[in-house]
């Protein structure tokens, strides 16, 4: 498998850890993104749940519980751990057990886990704090796994969304030009920060990179649908986000009002070896 390379050091206004106010502005429309927002491979959580030495996961940022359904039918059983009770409320409605706090402050109150995953949230944990607090509660072999769902939108539309973006949000701190790169080159600095922090936590084996490509098609409403769930626009004003939705539907519409992306699943992952 491919490790990934060691990270640089950054200035701590660019990592996503340090606006988690964002993260827990996803829960204005917890509905909205439970049912825009993609799921994982199949083959992905299969691999996880192979590669664990047993059924016991915790879900960290579990949200609405899109990750945690998904363990459950592979025949796990399922904690989440979320910051936002309005997302956890929803997760609670199709039967995931979840806790309301931030990882790093969680109790675990001695319950142990066979695989720790976060599916798109592991960037809003402080990523040495948190490959550390995993690997306190991972049993001997247990496995972390961090990953993302990474889309290339089609370079007009990611132009567009860019635009936009800057005029509605000029002091954003989050950048949606990722989308106009190749598909995980966005995402890189993320990849490799998470695998630093793993590596400084001492506790697992290398951290290596789990990749699956796949595609999905939306009309022009399905995106629209999706883009208020993103990070860089959930706390726009509704005005400014009218704005960003009209630009960005003008540029599907001169697609012919649909378009598909391309997408790389990518997990991050180690298995616990040393003492926690």
């Amino acid at each position: 498998m491919p490790t990934l390379p060691p990270e640089q050091p950054r200035p701590p206004e660019h990592e996503p850890h340090h606006h988690r106010q964002v993260a827990e502005s996803f829960g204005a429309d917890a509905q909205r993104y439970d049912r825009t927002r993609p799921r994982y491979p199949d083959a992905l959580v299969e691999r996880i749940v192979a590669a664990s030495p047993g059924p016991d996961v915790l879900d960290v940022g579990c949200g609405t519980g899109i990750a945690a359904r998904q363990f459950r039918a592979a025949g796990c059983r399922v904690l989440g751990v979320d910051p936002d009770a309005r997302m956890a409320d929803l997760a609670r409605r199709s039967g995931i057990e979840v806790d309301v706090a931030t990882f790093e402050a969680w109790d675990p109150a001695g319950r142990e886990f066979d695989a720790v995953v976060a599916g798109q949230a592991w960037h809003w944990t402080d990523p040495v704090a948190g490959a550390a607090k995993a690997a306190r509660v991972l049993r001997p072999g247990g496995r972390l796994a961090a990953l993302w769902n990474v889309f290339q939108l089609p370079p007009d539309v990611a132009e567009a969304l860019s635009e936009v973006h800057r005029r509605a949000a000029p002091d954003s701190p989050l950048d949606p030009r990722a989308m106009t790169r190749q598909t995980q080159d966005g995402y890189s600095a993320l990849l490799a920060r998470t695998a630093d922090g793993i590596r400084r936590a001492g506790a697992f084996g290398e951290p290596e990179q789990w990749r699956f490509d796949w595609e999905r098609s939306s009309t022009r409403d399905e995106w629209l649908d999706q883009i208020p769930t993103l990070g860089p626009f959930t706390r726009l004003p509704p005005d400014r986000l009218a704005q960003v939705l009209e630009g960005v539907g003008a540029a599907v519409d001169r697609r012919g009002g649909s378009l598909t992306m391309r997408y790389a699943t990518v997990a991050v992952t180690a298995a616990r070896t040393g003492p926690a």
